[in-house]
């Protein structure tokens, strides 16, 4: 099982920013590049107030700040250059939908898919759509939400694919503001399956890929969950990447790299569920050998050894 793509994270929402400009993310790219990564998805194009590229919507609509930089520009570029696959990832406004107005939220991103498709559909590496809204239970409208952002998504940039990186309601979805790093039940295998199944079920026709994040349960948990995603999936036509996180989530300091070892677990886990690829959360911070944390850059060469061993 190799990594084949990484999230792009430039909406700090709780994770430090590196202040990286062009060339940073010239040479960021070119060691993803060097390790196979060929998809780069972007996290969320804003989150609240804070843009990734200058939107006329956003910064009218919703008081959004202009943005100093284009970095939706800057991305397709070294996509174009690197021979990758860009995925767009949608508006979070962080207060529509969380708060059971799922309604508003669809309406703002359909205008706004509008409008990046204008500005940016014309680039080559423009592959496909990432519906940035997280969810881990079929909760309030979500089946109506992402149907009806796929299905714009789609209709508007001619079938390009569409992709969702929900999380399983385990021990370790824990809130990243306490020290807390797990707690004392999750959900049942069960009961995430019927969750799912209805979920997955309603937005078949609208969401091409689905790629569960792997943290949230223990590593003793992972390899059933890992396998009824892949049998869920399957059965709605939908395919299925594994979003193997490089973060560790065992940790009270949130977040930091993870030990290769348990990277290695997780990728050998989503192998023996038969999942199409990997892709991760996310290399810059937590992988690249410039990233802020020296520890990356040690996980990258590892995973260079791991390589290897592959060929």
């Amino acid at each position: 099982m190799k990594i084949k793509g990484t999230f792009l994270d430039e909406i700090s929402h709780d994770i430090p920013h590196q202040n990286w400009g062009r060339l940073e993310w010239e040479k960021d790219f070119a060691h993803m590049k060097l390790i196979g990564i060929n998809t780069v998805i972007l996290i969320r194009s804003g989150y609240q107030k804070w843009l990734t590229y200058p939107s006329k919507i956003l910064t009218t609509q919703e008081g959004a700040y202009l943005p100093s930089v284009d970095l939706v520009q800057l991305f397709l570029e070294l996509s174009e250059k690197h021979g990758m696959d860009f995925y767009f990832g949608l508006y979070d406004s962080g207060r529509y939908w969380v708060n059971g107005n799922f309604q508003k939220e669809l309406d703002l991103n359909k205008v706004l898919v509008d409008e990046v498709w204008n500005t940016y559909g014309h680039m080559k590496a423009f592959k496909g759509w990432y519906i940035s809204q997280e969810c881990s239970r079929k909760t309030d409208a979500i089946i109506n939400m992402y149907s009806g952002l796929g299905n714009h998504c789609k209709s508007v940039s001619g079938n390009l694919s569409t992709l969702i990186s929900p999380y399983i309601d385990g021990i370790k979805n824990i809130s990243q503001y306490t020290s807390e790093t797990n707690r004392s039940e999750g959900i049942s295998l069960q009961r995430h399956k019927q969750d799912w199944s209805e979920i997955f079920d309603g937005i078949k026709n609208a969401v091409d890929i689905v790629a569960f994040q792997d943290g949230h349960v223990s590593f003793d948990e992972l390899d059933e969950f890992l396998m009824t995603n892949k049998q869920m999936a399957d059965s709605a036509g939908i395919r299925s990447w594994t979003n193997s996180e490089t973060f560790d989530r065992d940790m009270p300091i949130k977040f930091l790299p993870i030990k290769w070892e348990k990277l290695l677990k997780k990728l050998n886990a989503a192998k023996r569920a038969g999942m199409e690829q990997a892709i991760t959360f996310e290399f810059s911070h937590f992988m690249s050998p410039q990233s802020a944390y020296l520890q990356a850059g040690h996980l990258y060469n590892r995973y260079r050894e791991y390589l290897d061993c592959l060929k």
